[in-house]
């Protein structure tokens, strides 16, 4: 895993340009804090920054492709894991082609190298690539079927820049660092829209797209999407296939030359995959493998139930633990700390953007990767089995079901992801929210496939985990893609494979939902990994601190914004409302949502003064 970079330019020679070449690589230091490599050759400069996980002497990037004369044929700037590399490596050696390494990266190259783009559609894993092939003067970028590995670019008079993280991109005096409204209405809505990004000229590689850069201009194709396909199997057929496919899965995930370990939440998603990789691991006679969760000091006197969190994790990782045996840790972690400035800038330095949702989520989970980071380098996660299996309880809300936008947007949901109290109405008029999600939905709903003959019922929830699988998971990817990268941490997502995807996508509501629960379908997959208090308990979200002490930092932190008269948020926000939020509570403190109007100020106006952003509105 890593943080890969680059600039091609047609009308500059970039020998010349090795200082800003290297300015952009070291934005991605936190991605790769292993190794550095900058490669330079007329129009193009790649670079990287390594995080050593499989082959650590070898596989190094830049790397690069020779012919039997020594001239370079193809340079590549690789961030991920292919998990499918050694059934590929002894399809390319049939082929003749020879390895000096023996990691992945070396197979993707050498895979370019025999089939061209069409080597996306061979490729089993999660990964952001840049090859220059030397031999068109023509740059491929390419991104996972699901878009767990995060790709930037931004198209320039004469060529592209690109990167893992806009900062990459950002560090190029190119370009600007402009927000417009619609970037703004990206930050502030629920909708993270495929393609687009915050800051103005920039864009991000569709999941499942690759985009060449050539003399001509840029292009753009679609190698991979989810598709409507006749779903025939009965549903025994359907569990046993759920469960072959996760275990084929998990097992591939486990490769590492590094140590490994499994994050639980004691959820059914995080509990399954743990409790495969630890059979997978006794069976190669690795021993036991390590499991970490993370919970708030003195939540066991403070916990209190709210609408969607009926218990504590703790209890149900325990059960879990003791169940199949891992080697557990919990993180404790301190909510007072969650505030503290240092730990926030951190957090807006590996965003590029103000973290819009759950506030106190983004600062807790750095923390816990932090934490992670010093035992592991890998991690495996159960993250997307709710957007895959139907887990969220706007897949059972016939109104959110049936409602004229994202179902996570209608009411009994959306406040889960409302941050505007405190801001000008002025401003937000200017920015027209509600158009901009009704063009971003009626978008999305033209990509629905449809399959002919299904019911009107079926054709309505394929519509909803279509959203969830091609917008809304792609907040919660990015915000664990940016959270444990920049603690130099890999997180892997087995339910994110394309092949379980494909399956599941596919699979009729009625088979989902066959025990009137939520994630019926993996729960029976799943049926004789887990003790019953984990098989039976109801779906809960990532914790969040409930103690006052953390809305009392962010009160007190807002009060100074409101008193300096520079503070650039003070313009976008209601200071009528701003006061009455210093003078108590918010709401009940149980329930984060109702702090997310302090947070999305504080973090507007650190992102505004830390990236000296000009707003187009």
């Amino acid at each position: 895993m890593c943080g890969i970079t680059g600039w091609i330019d047609f009308e500059r020679d970039l020998t010349h340009e090795s200082a800003r070449a290297g300015a952009m690589t070291g934005t991605m230091a936190c991605r790769g804090p292993d190794a550095e490599g900058l490669w330079i050759d007329g129009h193009a400069a790649l670079g990287h920054r390594r995080l050593a996980v499989i082959d650590l002497e070898g596989s190094r990037q830049p790397m690069t492709a020779e012919d039997d004369e020594g001239r370079t044929l193809a340079s590549l700037t690789f961030c991920g894991e292919i998990y499918n590399y050694r059934e590929l490596r002894a399809e390319l050696s049939t082929l003749g082609h020879r390895f000096r390494t023996a990691g992945d990266t070396e197979v993707v190259l050498r895979g370019y190298l025999q089939w061209g783009p069409d080597l996306a559609r061979r490729l089993n894993g999660m990964f952001a690539l840049a090859i220059w092939d030397t031999r068109t003067e023509e740059l491929l970028l390419l991104r996972d079927r699901m878009g767990v590995k995060p790709l930037f670019y931004l198209p320039t008079e004469h060529g592209v820049l690109f990167g893992s993280e806009p900062k990459a991109i950002l560090a190029n005096p190119l370009a600007p660092r402009r927000v417009s409204a619609e970037g703004l209405c990206e930050i502030l809505d629920m909708v993270k829209t495929p393609e687009a990004a915050v800051f103005a000229g920039m864009y991000e590689v569709r999941p499942g797209q690759f985009v060449r850069v050539g003399r001509q201009g840029l292009r753009k194709h679609t190698y991979w999407r989810l598709e409507a396909r006749e779903h025939t199997d009965d549903l025994p057929t359907t569990i046993a296939t759920v469960r072959e496919l996760l275990e084929d899965v998990v097992a591939r995930q486990l490769v590492s030359d590094v140590p490994l370990c499994l994050l639980l939440s004691g959820g059914l998603d995080s509990s399954t995959v743990t409790a495969l990789a630890a059979r997978a691991s006794a069976a190669r006679g690795l021993g036991a493998v390590r499991s970490f969760s993370v919970d708030f000091a003195d939540a066991a006197d403070r916990f209190q139930p709210d609408a969607v969190r009926g218990m504590r994790d703790t209890p149900f990782v325990h059960d879990l633990v003791d169940h199949v045996g891992t080697r557990h840790t919990e993180v404790v972690l301190d909510s007072a700390g969650l505030a503290e400035p240092a730990l926030r800038a951190s957090v807006l330095r590996a965003v590029d953007q103000p973290p819009a949702f759950w506030g106190d989520m983004w600062p807790s989970l750095y923390l816990l990767f932090r934490s992670v980071k010093q035992h592991s380098t890998v991690a495996l996660s159960g993250e997307a089995a709710d957007e895959l299996f139907g887990g969220y309880r706007w897949f059972r809300n016939p109104a959110a079901v049936k409602a004229d936008t994202f179902p996570w947007l209608t009411s009994g949901s959306a406040r889960y992801f409302g941050g505007l109290a405190l801001l000008d109405k002025g401003f937000l008029d200017k920015l027209d929210l509600p158009g901009y999600r009704q063009d971003r939905y009626q978008e999305a709903l033209a990509e629905v496939p449809r399959l002919p003959g299904e019911s009107a019922d079926d054709r309505m929830m394929r519509k909803v985990g279509y959203l969830n699988l091609t917008r809304f998971v792609q907040t919660l990817l990015d915000r664990k893609d940016r959270m444990s990268m920049a603690v130099g941490l890999e997180v892997r997502v087995p339910f994110c494979d394309h092949r379980l995807v494909e399956y599941v996508f596919n699979t009729p509501w009625a088979m989902k939902s066959f025990d009137g629960r939520e994630k019926s379908l993996l729960r029976a997959a799943a049926a004789d990994l887990l003790p019953r208090s984990v098989l039976e308990r109801v779906k809960s979200p990532y914790p969040a601190t409930q103690d006052p002490i953390y809305e009392q930092a962010l009160r007190t932190e807002l009060a100074d914004v409101l008193a300096a008269p520079d503070s650039p948020v003070a313009p976008l926000l209601d200071r009528s409302r701003a006061a009455k939020a210093l003078a108590g509570p918010l709401g009940d403190v149980s329930r984060p949502y109702d702090r997310g109007s302090l947070e999305m100020a504080l973090w507007l106006n650190a992102w505004l003064t830390e990236y000296d952003v000009t707003l187009d509105v």
